[in-house]
């Protein structure tokens, strides 16, 4: 609980404000996960009764909208602090730096994407990001049309993320789950069969982690590199 010091009374409870809520409500999710994230509980770990917190977020959705917000402005206080040189040929290096150091604020707060991905209201840091964002692309000589083309492209990536097709849920297939499925989709078996995710703590979804990640990501600025060049 955060207190004050009170010489005569004691320790006087802090008053609530908007962002001493959204404050504790990442912990919460960083500590417990989004699911023990719920308003009655984040009043209890305030110290505060439930109603009260309704002064500063009107719901649990404003919440998520302001968490987001929480995090993106962690995202965009770490790339602002980057000293990048982005001047043509440049720019694919800062972008990757950028986006790279991005992924690492995330893997501090990995239930960030699922929340990114379902706000109905764009948060005024992201737009904040994507706009930095592109003027690295323009400082390497983008128009605004191959600037677009590329923010689409990177899609969820600009962020640090992947947004994946599918997710088969906890852990890999079972070899007798794996066994059933060769015959019907060859292919697919003998894939699964051999990915190995070796680095839970790079990992921000079934098959996002750090290589796949880099992969997908160095694929696409190369790709725009070479429209670039054009």
């Amino acid at each position: 609980m955060h207190v004050v010091a009170d010489a005569e009374a004691g320790p006087v409870r802090a008053p609530l404000s908007r962002d001493r809520v959204l404050r504790a409500a990442v912990r919460m999710a960083d500590d417990a996960g989004l699911g023990a994230l719920t308003m009655r509980r984040l009043a209890e770990v305030l110290g505060a009764e439930a109603m009260s917190l309704y002064y500063h977020v009107a719901n649990k959705d404003e919440v998520l909208d302001g968490i987001a917000d929480v995090v993106a402005r962690e995202i965009n206080e770490a790339v602002d602090a980057l000293e990048l040189r982005s001047d043509g040929a440049r720019w694919k290096d800062a972008v990757r730096c950028r986006i790279l150091t991005a992924r690492q604020v995330l893997l501090r707060h990995p239930w960030a994407p699922s929340v990114l991905e379902t706000r109905a209201a764009m948060s005024p840091e992201i737009l904040r990001y994507h706009d930095r964002l592109l003027g690295l692309m323009r400082d390497g000589g983008f128009s605004y049309d191959l600037g677009h083309h590329a923010l689409h492209a990177l899609g969820s990536r600009a962020l640090g993320f992947s947004q994946e097709l599918f997710d088969p849920g906890d852990g890999a297939a079972a070899p007798e789950e794996l066994a059933g499925l060769a015959e019907q989709l060859p292919h697919l078996a003998g894939m699964l069969a051999e990915v190995a995710h070796d680095d839970p703590g790079s990992t921000l979804g079934w098959c996002d982690d750090q290589a796949e990640f880099e992969f997908g990501l160095d694929l696409v600025l190369d790709g725009l590199d070479r429209l670039r060049d054009r």
